[in-house]
């Protein structure tokens, strides 16, 4: 019998393939498939009162692309090799509903990567669905419609927010709660000391027997200009020299990798995540389609036995038995450990071997990546570190130096300017010197540091707030909402974003707290391991939720409607700021009495980008500048068959394609592609290439790259017009790359 298995997404269907022989055929379904209707009572498509009964829908533009997986897979072996995580694992229950698949045969495989000894080993050790995987995706996926649904409702109608979350809301709450400790600080001046000689400098580090640090700083001056007036030579009193050792860092999980790429490369979360996805899902690199690193979602830093095994070879070989250490696991709070870290799937892909095949920014997240992996199983560097004290009158002065005498895994990571050597003069005990000049230093205590995205990043997995795969995404949101502003990498509050935290905090603080989400996260967990009920978890959710929404229904004060120094031109009433449907509006204050609604400004001139609407597909969206509300001033993106069309975007459209969903990809102001359907942004593959190309035959849309998923070239690349369905022409990859040569 033949056999088909369904993946994720396009790219990784294409390497699987490859591996696959004849009978098999390799099917994506775009990410989700299914989502929680949005009918019923408040549009939850949750039976609350019915023990939480969900009602799930085919997702609309996923109605083809599944009843199209439905023929291709009738009458044949079905495998479903989702993503091994709990998305993934939702994701195949759907599919064995939508394929009438029976939830007790083992169809189920996964693979921490994607190579052809994993894929077909996992294909031999099939398992049943996870329910209790299923489950916790199911809990987690209602709370967060019903908090977001509900909380999103009441916080657009009460204060003009867009909207609120178990994560985002906790996440902006942590920025807000730090901006305001850095306002409200106060800085005390403070003094230091320090003494020149000819080829090194001393520092006071204690007076009169007590240490001079952080917590015990000279806030008044007089006492240094005492000591200095009474200060005579400098004598060398204790020489202290230790061997100190410094391990390598574990491998790679989702949040470190995020920081570090951040740190290192200037990258932001999103984009750190669509590159790892693809080189996950497999890169050609000549002579094999292949996956280059492992799962790229995972809080774990354990490796398999087999690569450190291979590893430890490769180290052994190319740096001597001596540079060969252990392997690393950080033993961190909610670690689910379902994975392994973040590798390389094979060491001896260097990065300079497959540098050709790879995009500058791949080749930079593969370096990173691998120069981690391998460091991480390299012995300790070693360090000779001296410190010199001296002494003059009742004072205590220091200066410290180190020398690096084995570089051990900082041959492979790099070395940095802590690394480096401070040699110091040879002293001996009791030598005397003069200085050449005795300084007194002003200083001044700083405030903290605003987060930034590497920053938050690690809070947030450091306080067990949100997973890995939500990382990226919840920060996106907050900008996307306006709730904050990234300036000079710093995360800045806005006025709007400060309102949303106050007043969820008025009336939520018992839900929209670190510890609560980090005991809900951690309960999510216990239903994916079988060790808590669902139902229980939800009632006791709910139960404590809607009397805290009943009392901000009736108490939380609302900023709508605003007054205006207008009077109404009809009956002489003042003026108001309402808010709508469709954003902010200026009425009059005696309605209904009185009907008046101002006519506002006409829009600025749009701007034709001459690429067509997703949504309605019948005219091109514009680009114009926002002339009332809160984004006045600000360019968006719509439809410009408005009314009819309301589609509109903040971001800039491109003729980009998401291989996760079909969706048209937006482009960031950090640059950055995201998808316009938010499916998962952090899992785009990008051709960005397919812009290249201006259609032969309409001259209007570009030649995008795209998949056949049906007919005789099913699984096969072609390129179509952005522009249709207005231009149906199609064309194959020889006849773009001639036009591409030809450009």
């Amino acid at each position: 019998m033949d056999k088909v298995i369904i993946v994720e997404s396009p790219s990784k269907s294409k390497t699987i393939s490859s591996y696959l022989g004849k009978g098999y055929t390799v099917l994506s379904s775009k990410g989700h498939i299914c989502d929680l209707a949005t009918s019923g009572k408040d549009g939850l498509g949750i039976d609350i009162e019915n023990n939480f009964i969900p009602t799930y829908k085919v997702m609309k533009e996923k109605e083809a692309l599944v009843k199209e997986i439905i023929k291709d897979c009738k009458g044949k072996e079905v495998y479903l090799a989702t993503d091994p995580d709990r998305e993934g694992e939702a994701i195949a229950f759907h599919l064995a509903r939508c394929l009438g698949l029976d939830l007790n045969s083992s169809n189920r495989v996964t693979f921490n990567e994607i190579t052809k000894n994993r894929v077909v080993e996992a294909l031999s050790n099939p398992r049943k669905i996870d329910l209790e995987m299923v489950n916790s995706q199911e809990a987690r996926r209602m709370i967060d419609r019903i908090l977001g649904f509900k909380l999103s409702k009441l916080l657009h109608k009460k204060i003009g927010s867009k909207s609120a979350g178990r994560v985002q809301s906790v996440a902006l709450l942590l920025i807000v709660k730090l901006e305001r400790e850095i306002q409200a600080f106060i800085p005390v001046k403070y003094y230091e000391m320090e003494a020149l000689f000819n080829g090194f400098k001393v520092k006071l580090v204690e007076l009169k027997g007590k240490p001079i640090d952080s917590k015990n700083r000279i806030t008044d001056r007089s006492v240094l200009e005492n000591l200095k007036s009474r200060l005579l030579s400098f004598v060398v009193s204790n020489i202290i020299t230790k061997q100190v050792s410094r391990n390598s860092y574990p491998t790679y999980t989702t949040s470190t990798m995020q920081q570090d790429a951040s740190n290192r490369l200037g990258f932001t979360p999103t984009k750190t995540m669509r590159i790892a996805q693809g080189l996950y899902e497999g890169k050609n690199i000549g002579s094999e389609e292949v996956g280059l690193i492992t799962y790229m979602r995972t809080d774990s830093t354990r490796l398999a036995d087999s690569f450190v095994s291979e590893a430890n070879q490769y180290i052994l070989n190319h740096y001597g038995s001596k540079y060969i250490g252990s392997l690393k696991i950080k033993d961190q709070k909610n670690m689910q450990d379902a994975h392994e870290g973040i590798r390389p799937t094979s060491i001896d892909r260097t990065p300079d071997s497959i540098r050709s095949y790879l995009t500058d920014d791949e080749y930079k997240l593969y370096s990173l990546i691998y120069r981690r992996t391998l460091a991480s199983l390299m012995s300790a560097a070693v360090f000779n570190s001296t410190k010199v004290e001296f002494t003059n009158t009742d004072s205590l002065w220091a200066l410290t130096g180190q020398q690096m005498i084995f570089d051990g895994y900082l041959k492979v990571y790099g070395k940095s300017d802590d690394d480096e050597n401070t040699l110091l003069p040879q002293f001996s005990l009791g030598n005397s010197y003069n200085a050449d000049e005795i300084n007194i230093l002003d200083k001044e205590t700083q405030p903290k540091s605003r987060y930034t995205e590497a920053s938050l990043i690690k809070d947030m997995e450091e306080k067990g707030i949100g997973r890995p795969s939500t990382y990226a995404q919840t920060i996106h949101t907050l900008v996307e909402r306006k709730y904050i502003n990234i300036e000079k990498k710093s995360l800045v509050p806005t006025d709007q974003g400060i309102l949303t935290t106050d007043k969820l905090n008025d009336f939520f603080a018992s839900l929209i707290n670190v510890e609560y989400t980090a005991n809900m996260e951690n309960n999510l967990d216990k239903i994916a391991a079988g060790q808590k009920d669902k139902l229980k978890e939800l009632n006791e959710f709910y139960n404590e939720f809607e009397p805290l929404l009943e009392e901000a229904m009736e108490n939380m004060q609302a900023i709508y409607p605003i007054m205006t120094d207008e009077l109404c031109p009809k009956c002489g009433k003042p003026l108001v700021i309402r808010l709508g449907k469709y954003g902010e509006f200026t009425a009059c204050s005696n309605y209904p009495e009185c009907t008046f609604i101002k006519k506002e400004q006409p829009e600025t001139e749009s701007v034709d980008t001459g690429i067509l609407c997703p949504v309605c597909g019948k005219a091109n969206l514009v680009s114009r500048v926002a002339t009332k509300g809160k984004s006045k001033g600000n360019t968006f993106y719509a439809c410009n068959n408005y009314p009819k069309c309301k589609t509109a975007f903040n971001d800039m459209p491109t003729n980009l394609v998401c291989d996760k969903c079909g969706g048209m990809l937006l482009k960031d102001k950090n640059g950055d592609l995201y998808c316009s359907k938010h499916c998962e942004e952090q899992t785009l593959e990008v051709n960005s290439t397919s812009i290249e190309v201006k259609c032969p035959k309409c001259n209007k849309g570009h030649m995008v790259s795209r998949v056949a998923t049906k007919g005789k070239n099913k699984g096969n690349t072609f390129y179509g017009c952005s522009n249709f369905p207005r231009c149906k022409n199609i064309i194959s990859l020889e006849e773009y790359n001639n036009l591409l040569i030809g450009k």
